[in-house]
């Protein structure tokens, strides 16, 4: 049996679900917010039991997410998703199984800079980085790299605004007005890099040992140029060197990974630019437009 560990408005996990019962391959999907709804047990033999289940052969890590405590007052809402938080994390770590991918790992994986320095090892170009509070280290980086650099977060990309929906911060450019304003500003955490003149851009998606390769041509698009995000492009099956395909495979290897879904640059001078990996990415959208099957590769490494 597959455990599927998520939650309710994990639409990827839905597209796979659909296809699991198509298959009639068995599965049980635990939805996160639900997890005091869901009966569990850890007895003597520490074999965790979920929903009176415990023979899961491979787990599929995508997302948790805690219980709606809202109603219950600050200080005991905080401590009982401290509790939920630690007992998912107990389950987890008792489960005996093939793990796409084990939620340490994923953790780790997700700095970025640890992505970068492993990138560097093994031989990816990368663009010239730095995070810093420094306001001076900042304007000696800016005019070192000809007055092109870009910002973007250090962690995740995805915030809730006001009114609890979802938005994104995107890559974007810094120009000379930000630098000559620079001192207005306190400096939050976030990553400064060169920015890369490219060619088109490729998500490289990595199942075990297969890769699914998908570009897009941003700059064919204003809006897309910085970060392909912003525009509305459709992406392409396509090729690169055995040898960036190597790397990829290798670099998910080195972050004990199973899936990872990695950006890259193509250059204007031809050179391939590692930009970061997602070790939970999304890839639907990708297979929908590129025909390519990574759906049937994540089943085949799970069965």
């Amino acid at each position: 049996m597959i455990l599927i560990i998520t939650h309710k408005e994990d639409y990827t996990v839905d597209y796979i679900v659909n296809i699991l019962n198509d298959r009639k391959i068995d599965y049980y999907r635990l939805n996160c917010e639900d997890v005091f709804k869901s009966k569990f047990l850890v007895s003597n033999d520490l074999l965790p039991k979920i929903h009176e289940k415990s023979n899961f052969k491979s787990v599929w890590f995508r997302r948790t997410r805690l219980p709606d405590l809202s109603a219950i007052p600050f200080h005991e809402r905080n401590y009982l998703l401290n509790e939920f938080d630690s007992l998912l994390k107990n389950l987890f770590a008792l489960i005996d199984a093939k793990w796409i991918s084990e939620p340490y790992q994923i953790y780790k994986a997700e700095n970025k800079l640890y992505q970068l320095k492993l990138a560097k090892e093994i031989g990816f170009n990368v663009p010239n980085t730095i995070v810093t509070n420094s306001h001076s280290e900042i304007k000696d980086f800016y005019n070192q790299n000809s007055c092109q650099i870009i910002v973007k977060p250090l962690s995740q990309s995805i915030i809730h605004n006001e009114n609890n929906s979802l938005e994104h911060i995107f890559t974007n450019l810094i120009d000379k007005t930000h630098i000559e304003n620079l001192s207005n500003f306190d400096l939050t955490p976030c990553i400064f890099q060169e920015y890369v003149e490219k060619d088109f851009e490729l998500r490289i998606t990595v199942v075990g040992e297969k890769i699914f390769v998908a570009g897009v041509n941003s700059q064919t698009d204003e809006v897309a140029k910085i970060d392909w995000r912003k525009g509305k492009l459709k992406f392409y099956e396509t090729e690169i060197p055995a040898n960036i395909m190597r790397m990829c495979i290798k670099l998910v290897k080195k972050l004990d990974l199973k899936f990872g879904a990695i950006d890259i640059i193509k250059d204007k001078k031809g050179n391939f630019v590692f930009l970061e990996i997602n070790p939970n990415g999304q890839w639907v959208w990708i297979e929908n437009e590129t025909g390519l099957k990574i759906s049937e590769a994540l089943i085949d490494e799970l069965l």
